[in-house]
């Protein structure tokens, strides 16, 4: 039997709550040009205020967790910042040091590796490829030099006037001590009194971090305390989880990286691991940046070129184990953003403040999306960057069809076909993608030929999930197999306990489960009932019939026509279902149901007006079924397959009421005459 809560023990998915939740949702309200060209406007002219306020904003969220541990731990919470706060920037003082030290160290041994580049230049010349590019390029650069070196001829009086022997000059530089300490210290007063100010900015937030969330709260959620609040800890802990996840696993991919290159011999690989380390916070680009740098020093330091090759295969597997095992196993993409949106936000936020705000661009990010995702008014920023789907699967469904494109619709079913049954999918996603289409066409803003290629589409996509209905049909056969098997056991251990102490077993009972009746024998014809949108759920009706092991056939909303009925076979036929997408055509149903009982009075005959949320309220359906003389009524999937497998009798076609002539009125007649 097929369970309608669950597929071989796995739990549902979030479908239905993405259905329930989006159903109602209001429209999306875009920003105006204005406020756009302003906010950017504004961030970029006052970077200088609003990005070491950025910068310290953002590790206030990746300190606030260790300063939270140690106030559990007991330390007073002003020890507890200032050793947080130290800590962090001392972790950053030495890494600048040793990465400058290292850098030092480089710049002089650069004349060194000279020799080997020359060497692999020549090589490459002697292997044919000195007419190529390599000496197109070098005599460019020669005959651009020339030109920089050629004199402009001189005037013809300075030609004939006698050359003079050059003066020495020497230059004597009478700076004083405070010009030269001004000199040195200049240059370093701006990055340092950022520095400065960013760790102030960071104590003070750490400090008043309470104060600044209510006050937050009070500026722009009081009225919704519930959704600010929820807000504030979902950007905490996703931006504090992102920064500390990342920081672990960049740790973990530049350890490698280093013991790496000190094991191929590749100069200073303390400075590429730490800058790999560093670069890797960069999304897409930092770690090819980071592994440029070492290529080309291991093509300098080497005459051959294997070094080169096995640079190049310790960065890609340590960057492919990293990004497809690490990574996942840690915090996968908890980050809430898709692959485009990280992308184009470091575009801008490179674009906005330069290289620190390509490193800031990630979180930044997650903290817009945080926002547009709980206050309405920025809800276009989770629309735009966020990871979730913005439109409901039954939205996408009828999308793809309209635009006639069948073959994605597929995929998409089949994706959802690994955690869904056929049934449910038709049932929640296909169903209510058709009944948009009804809704559209009803408001008059789709035409024919739309109402055609969406119909043309739905058929297309039963005919492509034929073979998933077979392979779960099967699935189906051998479940009934096994229920039959362990039903003979159960049954010889409730006798054996029995004859034990004479008390009948008990049958548990799964109440989380909905089992859809066996229709192996029963044949079931299966119609549109006004148009060609209600075909193509009649055929979808058709294929879980036969999932089910019944036999169905189709047919079309023309078919039932009174003048094309009668040539229906329904000699072999159990029963017939006729669905409307229209609710409004319960008057065209009782016509349908009094045609097909007056041709077998013994047909079963049922109407299925199709619907969202199925049968609502079963005594809804039976008092409709009883008004439109059929034998059942129903809103959903699992209710119209019930019906149609029912064993009970076909109701019996009542008899039209006809107005009798009143006798009065026949004498006036017949005195007339």
């Amino acid at each position: 039997m097929v369970a309608a809560n669950r597929r071989n023990g796995v739990p549902e998915p979030r479908l239905e709550s993405l259905l329930a939740a989006s159903r109602g949702h209001p429209r999306t309200v875009l920003p105006t040009v204005a406020s756009v060209v302003t906010t950017v406007a504004a961030l970029y002219f006052g970077r200088e205020v609003f990005l070491p306020i950025a910068v310290a904003l953002l590790l206030t969220f990746a300190i606030a967790p260790v300063v939270s541990w140690l106030k559990r731990a007991g330390v007073p919470r002003i020890a507890a910042v200032i050793a947080s706060v130290a800590g962090a920037f001392a972790a950053l003082s030495l890494f600048s040091f040793v990465v400058a030290t290292q850098v030092s160290d480089l710049a002089q041994n650069i004349p060194v590796y000279q020799i080997n580049i020359l060497t692999k230049v020549r090589a490459l010349k002697e292997n044919g490829l000195g007419g190529g590019i390599i000496s197109r390029l070098s005599g460019v650069i020669e005959r651009v030099g020339q030109e920089i070196d050629r004199q402009e001829p001189q005037l013809p009086s300075a030609a004939q006037a006698p050359k003079r022997e050059p003066i020495p000059v020497e230059v004597v530089a009478h700076e004083k001590p405070l010009e030269v300490l001004q000199n040195l210290i200049g240059p370093l007063i701006s990055p340092l009194g950022s520095a400065g100010l960013v760790i102030i900015v960071v104590i003070f937030m750490l400090m008043e971090r309470e104060d600044l969330r209510d006050r937050f709260i009070r500026l722009v959620g009081y009225g919704d305390l519930h959704r600010t609040t929820q807000a504030l800890q979902d950007a905490g802990k996703r931006v504090g989880q992102y920064l500390l996840m990342q920081l672990v696993v960049n740790i973990i991919y530049a350890v490698p990286i280093t013991i790496g290159l000190w094991v191929l011999g590749i100069p200073n690989a303390l400075l590429w691991g730490l800058l790999a380390l560093a670069l890797r916070f960069v999304p897409y680009i930092g770690p090819i940046v980071g592994a440029l740098l070492p290529l080309f020093l291991a093509l300098a330091v080497a005459p051959g070129w294997s070094l080169l090759l096995w640079t190049a295969a310790l960065f890609i597997v340590v960057e492919l184990v990293t990004g497809n095992v690490i990574e996942p196993w840690l915090y996968g993409s908890h980050t809430g953003l898709s692959p485009l949106a990280i992308i184009v936000a470091a575009i801008f936020w490179t674009w906005l403040w330069g290289p620190i705000g390509l490193v800031l661009s990630t979180p930044l990010t997650v903290c817009l999306v945080v926002l547009g995702r709980h206050v309405p008014q920025f809800e276009f920023l989770d629309v735009l960057f966020g990871n979730e789907p913005v439109l409901e699967p039954h939205a996408r469904l009828y999308q793809r069809l309209l635009a006639g494109d069948p073959d994605e619709a597929t995929d998409h079913a089949e994706e959802m076909l690994e955690e869904k049954y056929l049934f449910q999918f038709y049932d929640q996603v296909a169903i209510p993608a058709l009944l948009l289409g009804e809704q559209d066409r009803g408001r008059g803003v789709m035409d024919d030929e739309q109402r055609r290629q969406v119909a043309d589409s739905a058929m297309t996509l039963v005919a492509n999930l034929d073979d998933s209905a077979q392979q779960e049909a099967e699935e189906e056969e051998a479940e009934q197999a096994a229920e039959a098997d362990d039903k003979k056991a159960s049954e010889k251990k409730a006798s054996d306990r029995k004859a034990d102490d004479g008390k009948p077993a008990e049958e548990g009972d799964d109440e989380d489960e909905v089992d859809l009746p066996d229709g192996s024998g029963i044949t079931v014809l299966c119609a549109g009932g006004r148009g060609e949108l209600d075909d193509a759920a009649a055929a979808m009706l058709a294929q879980v019939l036969e999932v089910q092991g019944a036999e169905a056939t189709r047919a079309s909303f023309a078919d039932l026509e009174p003048s094309a009925v009668r040539r229906l076979e329904l000699e072999a036929t159990d029963a017939v279902v006729i669905g409307f997408l229209n609710r409004q055509s319960t008057q065209h149903a009782r016509f349908m149901v009094r045609r097909l009982k007056r041709l077998k009075p013994k047909l079963r005959v049922g109407i299925v007006f199709w619907s969202e949320i199925g049968n609502a309220d079963d005594g809804a359906a039976a008092e409709l079924a009883g008004t439109l003389n059929a034998d059942f009524v129903a809103f959903g999937m699992v209710d119209a397959v019930t019906g149609a497998l029912s064993s009970k009798a076909a109701v019996t076609l009542k008899p039209a009421h006809r107005r009798r002539r009143q006798p009065a009125r026949r004498k006036q007649l017949q005195a007339a005459e």
